[in-house]
């Protein structure tokens, strides 16, 4: 087990990194303010078990690949891409009950998604980020002592002190963007539902695009 010190040090760290905006944080911004509280919920909680595939791939070894075969980082970089761009055509051609509702002049309400779907598109736009892996790679190993014991456990360790923090920031920002969408939606028309689901595929592209053609290791 890493000393209480470390531990201290690292959350601190791990603090400052969640508390700055990013890929993540706006992501998860987004699916509160189209979908609510439990989907941004759902979509850290996605993210954070994403994290945890990544650290056990540091523990195995396994995100070294992307630095001994930059071939296999950009198979997953345009992988992700991809997978951000189906998310984002998913989103603007849904169709939910929103419509109607607004037609017939009744208040528009967030479409309700499934949690494990929210949850697993989370996971996975997160495990197909490699910049995630190169992430932990460079971070972790200055907080791991092999005199500490087992190096794998360590890792996890960590892991979960990053995953703590990152729930304290993007819980905010869950309920920020949550209630300032809900007061939109009480105080505005029909215009919100088309607003929501066109804004929310122009972030899956436009994380897609950041992905695809930011090449920096």
């Amino acid at each position: 087990m890493p000393e209480l010190s470390t531990v201290f040090v690292f959350a601190l760290a791990c603090l400052a990194l969640n508390a700055t905006p990013g890929p993540d944080m706006l992501l998860i911004a987004t699916r509160s303010a189209a979908h609510g509280r439990m989907a941004g919920l759902a979509t850290y909680l996605g993210i954070a078990m994403g994290a945890y595939c990544h650290a056990l791939a540091l523990a195995l070894g396994l995100s070294q690949l992307f630095l001994a075969i930059p071939a296999a980082y950009d198979i997953v970089r345009y992988a992700g891409a991809a997978y951000l761009l189906f998310l984002a055509w998913q989103a603007v051609t849904s169709r939910d009950g929103e419509a109607a509702e607004a037609a017939n002049g009744q208040k528009p309400k967030p479409a309700a998604l499934p949690f494990v779907t929210l949850f697993r598109q989370g996971m996975v736009t997160n495990i197909l980020n490699p910049k995630v892996a190169l992430f932990f790679l460079a971070l972790f190993p200055q907080f791991i002592d092999p005199s500490r014991g087992d190096l794998a456990l360590q890792i996890m360790v960590l892991a979960t002190v990053l995953n703590t923090t990152g729930l304290l920031v993007n819980g905010i920002v869950i309920l920020a963007a949550s209630r300032g969408a809900a007061a939109l939606r009480n105080s505005q028309n029909a215009r919100w539902v088309g607003f929501a689901k066109y804004f929310t595929g122009f972030v899956f592209a436009g994380l897609a695009a950041r992905l695809a053609f930011d090449d920096s290791r």
